[in-house]
């Protein structure tokens, strides 16, 4: 029978034991991408004793199979896009500046929810770690490690509780390191590896930044 994390709480807890080499040093922050990842870079963050910020991302998703991802952005103007993917599905390129369009509004609402006031953390010359709570395409993932090399920061980390057995490989050429809890062979989607994978909802990512930004003070 497969492991299944309690929720994602429990799979910060369990990864950040995975990452315990990069505890309490001064040149570490940890990167949530909301909402899903962010319950997990809290514990991550807690565990480390290293500043905790998001780095909104959003998937592009196929007009008729949305959770299908043809593409992603992020912060900073960072666009990935899987051609051949858009190309099999048939999405044609009004279709996909339409998306595009809706995600970049989107994009530009949570940064002002989440973040508030606090400034981005500074990155360059840091050991960045990514943390989400689970990999399917990889485009979330893609395009977080896109938007921060134009940073320069020393090292760039990905860390999830779940990802495909071939997750490492894919994502090699954008990452330093891959750090995963769990990378089955047979994979359906990320929620089937969580025993409670309720909604991350926008309250709940906004009190654990404020709250993981007074315990660094």
């Amino acid at each position: 029978m497969e492991r299944r994390f309690i929720d994602r709480a429990e799979a910060g807890r369990v990864l950040a034991c995975q990452l315990y080499a990069y505890a309490h040093r001064s040149d570490v922050v940890v990167l949530g991408l909301p909402r899903g990842g962010v319950p997990v870079a809290f514990e991550i963050a807690q565990a480390l004793a290293a500043p905790l910020d998001v780095l909104v991302v959003r998937k592009l998703g196929v007009p008729v199979q949305p959770e299908l991802a043809m593409g992603a952005i992020a912060s900073g103007d960072a666009l990935y896009v899987d051609r051949e993917l858009q190309d099999d599905t048939g999405v044609t390129q009004a279709e996909f500046e339409r998306v595009l369009t809706q995600e970049r509004l989107e994009l530009k609402r949570r940064e002002a929810l989440y973040r508030e006031t606090r400034p981005a953390l500074t990155v360059t010359g840091r050991i960045v770690i990514v943390v989400d709570d689970g990999m399917a395409t990889g485009a979330t993932l893609r395009v977080a490690a896109q938007a921060l090399r134009s940073q320069a920061p020393a090292r760039i980390i990905a860390a999830l509780p779940v990802a495909p057995a071939n997750a490492a490989r894919r994502l090699s050429d954008v990452f330093d390191e891959f750090v995963c809890a769990m990378t089955p062979h047979v994979f359906f989607s990320v929620g089937q590896f969580y025993a409670d994978f309720s909604e991350t909802v926008d309250d709940e990512v906004r009190d654990l930044l404020a709250r993981s930004s007074r315990d660094a003070r």
